[in-house]
């Protein structure tokens, strides 16, 4: 059986319209995705193993845990360092590609992820092919006159700018208008995005290969990550209004003062964006069908993560603590080319490091040593029980433990609990902690337990320097002892 790999960066999982829970500002148009599901099995409860970009991107091309980073303590010259974990894929480490390559399989990367491609990052390792679509967001493109402060102001309203630049510093509003404005100026036609790009390489990639026997594609689309940059044909279908003020930059900071129009019209530019991916998807799924190979191939789509729109407390952005719904809630839809599953809903737990086991399991590879990811095949398409009772989700210094009841939020040396009586919280859910100190002990156990029993020391200092949420229980009893 071949293996189709399809990963959008930031696609929410209420974004899906297959999922039925829209967004609170409305619901996104995904007639492409929406059918997908109607062939696949969509998963309600799959979540990242961590995050951001590239330690989900590690989890994902190995089904090795990354979380909680004992080998993530990168510094490497040709990149910034966001978070623990951002770095290449351990040398010790064997891909889906190599794997699948011994066992002869051809293989191809289609990706504008410009993260990957990074000095020092190796993501592409193992691949027969890899292209890499030049251009996303800082990607080093393009050189030539710096765009104006008229043309900054245009796209990141004055307020934006000065919020950015309290919160994340001067350099995210330099970062914007040296490169990512460059990038970007003089695209017109649709066909010019990223996202079309991608899919309409991926489908190349497919009509060029129909000698071989059996592929391994894995598609990778930096849409509908930021910045917001979209055609007006899709925006206009979320706010109609062309006069309105532009706004496609995510500060990744709080911003409760942020205006009505401007929550709006950031929100129509990503919903835009959505749906223009989705009709590229569309396109690929076309080539899949036209070439044949969507009726001996297992179709994986899914999301590293998601992204805060102004719902909590006015955050635009992704974070590890206070951890939300809306990051880590991924679509995850797997068709199979029999059809088995064929429009069910799959309510187990699974992560990003399943998918490696999973996709071995249906090509009949075994991989050369033991993985940390779970195959969810039998699962899905033949009844088995569940594979997980728990997921435990890692970002920067803080994990996340979500059951069948509670969704416990913390930093990795125990300091802040939140702990939610659900398993998907809302804002104005009370924190409990203080009422739950032994479910709070015990998942924070847990959640070490998922990540061998310890944590690396730079990890536990750097968790100290952070603040405690405003929300969180100062908790009598310490959960670290």
């Amino acid at each position: 059986m071949n293996v189709i790999l399809v990963i959008f960066d930031t696609l929410r999982r209420d974004a899906c319209g297959a999922y039925g829970e829209p967004p609170p500002w409305g619901r996104i148009a995904t007639p492409n995705l929406d059918a997908f599901a109607r062939e696949s099995v969509t998963f309600t409860r799959a979540y990242p193993e961590s995050l951001p970009t590239l330690c989900a991107r590690r989890a994902i091309y190995t089904g090795q845990r990354t979380y909680p980073f004992h080998n993530g303590n990168f510094r490497l010259k040709g990149d910034f360092v966001p978070a623990p974990g951002w770095g290449p894929i351990p040398e010790e480490q064997h891909t889906l590609s190599e794997i699948l390559g011994t066992a002869g399989f051809r293989s191809a990367l289609i990706s504008d992820l410009y993260h990957e491609f990074k000095p020092s990052k190796n993501f592409w390792r193992g691949f027969d092919q890899w292209t890499f679509i030049r251009g996303q967001e800082a990607d080093s493109a393009r050189s030539g006159p710096a765009p104006t402060q008229e043309e900054i102001d245009y796209w990141v309203p004055p307020e934006m700018q000065r919020t950015m630049a309290a919160g994340r510093g001067m350099e995210r509003t330099i970062w914007f208008s040296r490169t990512v404005l460059l990038n970007m100026r003089d695209r017109v036609r649709e066909e010019q995005w990223f996202n079309a790009q991608v899919m309409q390489e991926s489908a190349r990639w497919l009509e060029q290969n129909l000698d071989a026997d059996k592929i391994f594609l894995t598609v990778e689309s930096f849409d509908p990550h930021e910045p917001w940059f979209v055609p007006k044909q899709y925006r206009r279908q979320y706010d109609p209004n062309d006069s309105a003020r532009e706004q496609v930059i995510s500060p990744y900071v709080e911003c409760p003062e942020l205006s009505e129009d401007l929550v709006r019209r950031t929100r129509a530019n990503y919903a835009g964006l959505v749906t223009m991916c989705d009709r590229w998807f569309g396109h690929l799924m076309a080539s899949l069908k036209n070439t044949g190979r969507l009726d001996d191939s297992l179709v994986i789509v899914t999301s590293d993560h998601g992204h805060s729109l102004w719902e909590r407390r006015g955050y635009m952005g992704k974070r590890g603590y206070p951890s939300a719904p809306e990051v880590v809630d991924t679509p995850l839809f797997v068709r199979h080319p029999r059809g088995l599953g064929a429009g069910t809903v799959c309510d187990a737990f699974v992560q990003h490091h399943d998918i490696a086991a999973t996709a071995l399991e249906a090509a009949g590879v075994a991989p050369p040593e033991p993985i940390d990811g779970l195959s969810f095949f039998q699962t899905a398409f033949q009844g088995a029980a569940p594979i997980r009772d728990h997921v435990t989700i890692g970002f920067e210094t803080a994990m996340t433990v979500i059951t069948d009841r509670w969704w416990f939020n913390c930093k990795v040396d125990g300091r802040g609990p939140l702990l939610y009586d659900r398993a998907r919280p809302c804002p104005t859910d009370e924190n409990v902690a203080e009422q739950h100190t032994d479910v709070c002990r015990e998942l924070f156990q847990l959640g070490k337990a998922d990540g061998g029993g310890s944590f690396p020391e730079y990890l536990l200092a750097r968790a100290a320097r952070f603040a405690d949420d405003p929300g969180c229980s100062p908790l009598v009893a310490p959960l670290v002892e």
